[in-house]
């Protein structure tokens, strides 16, 4: 009984060395193992018999097994979210829009400054292959602002806005409004610099900044999948859409 019992001891004695020697190596390689409690298997309430350890009450508390769980769980929380497409090379005067709401407030505080909404959708290839130069230019044209529209997110928004085609582009500002719209890809890019090059040099617009047209406000108030309102100013007549054209047409001339 006594060599039993002595074999016994040694093997514990053994077991503790090898269990406090793996320990302190799991220590030594990051500060979370390091901060949480180790426990030999005597101390969580297990005993050893031919080098295993035998739990007492159906549980065992390993200290080393804890931290390594409780590391590799923190791995996992640290992994980063891979950067989209559409979020990449953004410059500080781009935008993406959050909602009707957001839209027209950006473009009403835009003031004189020319802006660019830019309807784009995850899935499109041209969108996607048009990206890196609208960065470009937005980078060549601080004093542009450029707005951008999830038309997966905002398909209702977009579909009271006329917006059937991707990628699509509307140019507006102050107290003009809508300056031109298109659609254009990588292959036609010299449309968008064009536009881009005629609406850029600043201008003072007389009256204060307009935003998008009276029908395309009055089409967001009425969706209903839109917490948008809008409550059209009585005193104002409302143009039809030849005289809102016209006006274009007089500005651009005069330009």
């Amino acid at each position: 009984m006594a060599e039993v019992v002595g074999k016994i001891s040694i093997s514990s004695s053994n077991y503790y060395r090898g269990s406090s020697y793996l320990c302190d190596k799991m220590k030594k390689l990051s500060p979370v193992r390091a901060s949480l409690n180790v426990q030999s298997p005597a101390a969580s309430g297990g005993h050893v018999f031919g080098g295993k350890v035998v739990v007492v009450g159906g549980k065992q508390r390993g200290g080393c097994i804890q931290a390594v769980a409780a590391d590799n769980a923190k791995m996992s929380i640290g992994i980063k979210k891979p950067v989209r497409w559409w979020e990449k090379g953004l410059k500080p005067n781009m935008k993406e829009v959050t909602g009707a709401e957001d839209l027209v407030d950006s473009l009403l505080t835009a003031g004189d400054k020319l802006v660019v909404v830019d309807f784009f959708s995850p899935g499109c290839g041209g969108c996607k292959a048009l990206h890196p130069k609208i960065c470009q230019l937005a980078e060549m044209n601080p004093d542009v602002l450029f707005l951008h529209v999830n038309y997966e997110e905002h398909k209702s928004m977009c579909y009271s806005l006329g917006v059937h085609v991707l990628p699509f582009f509307r140019f507006y500002r102050g107290a003009h409004g809508r300056l031109c719209s298109f659609s254009c890809t990588n292959a036609t890019i010299k449309k968008f610099k064009d536009a881009l090059a005629k609406h850029t040099p600043d201008r003072c617009s007389l009256g204060p900044p307009k935003g998008l047209e009276e029908k395309e406000l009055l089409a967001l108030s009425s969706n209903r999948d839109l917490s948008f309102t809008y409550t059209p100013n009585p005193h104002q007549p409302q143009k039809t859409a030849d005289a809102e054209d016209k006006d274009r047409t007089l500005a651009s001339s005069a330009k």
